[in-house]
């Protein structure tokens, strides 16, 4: 009888327990340009403030974003040395956010899921509370994990000036055969990046589900046992176990994220897990 009861609370316990959403081109869509601008901004302050010859930055930045996930974690993995709050105020604090609109579609989806939702972002905290505000969708998240999430002010004590140390090779970075550097900076798609969000945030990877327009993201998130969702195609690749067009593609896509709400039994014994008293946010 009582393996009879396990089994039939086995049975009953919800595929997941938690949402884990990337933010930017994945709850806004990449056509809005932010993405663009960003990078318009990040390869302005490698002129700039790092004095890379405006000549090669374009090429460069696209080789460091390709071996490193992110920008700034490539440039301090080659040497660069820089204060992060000066580099995120101007990569993103000059982004139009006047372009984002409050999505009201997307905030009666999220609204309606009864899971733990947190964001799971690279950015900077200022720049996820402005675009959570722009989208009208700050209060459908239980929590954010950012860049200082991740990488708190006392591992970055050192990168208070602008300049670099000795700057590696970067010849090497365009060579499939060289060791990159390892980079001081945590985030995605690095697996420790994964590992810190797990454990502050009390995530559990097998029951919790991912969303990022990243396949790089995507896939490693896969490796580090995660349910993953690709936004911005419907093209599933390895990794990947749904893809969508959109965000505002969940209920199609996964209508079964609604079935909680149709069988009473089993959300009275989930609520308990649905929301944290603290924010994760840093």
């Amino acid at each position: 009888m009582d393996f009879q009861n396990q089994y039939q609370q086995a049975h009953q316990m919800p595929k997941y327990e938690c949402l884990l959403f990337d933010l930017d081109d994945t709850l806004y869509p990449s056509s809005s340009g932010m993405s663009k601008q960003c990078t318009k901004n990040i390869e302005e302050y490698m002129v700039k403030k790092l004095g890379i010859e405006e000549t090669t930055v374009t090429q460069l930045n696209q080789v460091l974003y390709k071996n490193y996930g992110t920008s700034m974690a490539a440039l301090r993995a080659i040497g660069y040395n820089f204060d992060n709050d000066d580099y995120h105020s101007f990569v993103h604090g000059r982004l139009p956010y006047e372009v984002l609109r409050p999505d009201h579609v997307l905030r009666t989806l999220l609204l309606s899921l009864p899971y733990r939702k947190l964001i799971f972002s690279n950015g900077d905290k200022v720049h996820v509370a402005k675009t959570l505000s722009k989208l009208g969708l700050k209060d459908c998240f239980e929590g954010v994990i950012c860049f200082e999430t991740l990488n708190p002010i006392s591992d970055n004590e050192d990168s208070k000036s602008t300049g670099c140390r000795k700057v590696f090779d970067q010849s090497c970075l365009f060579d499939a055969g060289s060791a990159l550097p390892v980079t001081p900076v945590v985030c995605k798609p690095f697996a420790n990046a994964y590992e810190q969000a797990f454990q502050k945030a009390n995530i559990n990877p097998q029951r919790t589900l991912f969303f990022d327009d990243s396949i790089r993201n995507i896939q490693a998130g896969k490796d580090m046992g995660l349910h993953t969702v690709l936004v911005g195609t419907s093209n599933r690749t390895k990794g990947v176990d749904y893809a969508i067009e959109s965000i505002h593609n969940i209920r199609e896509a996964l209508p079964e994220l609604w079935e909680i709400n149709h069988k009473k039994d089993i959300s009275r014994s989930f609520s308990g897990k649905v929301a944290m008293e603290t924010s994760v946010t840093a």
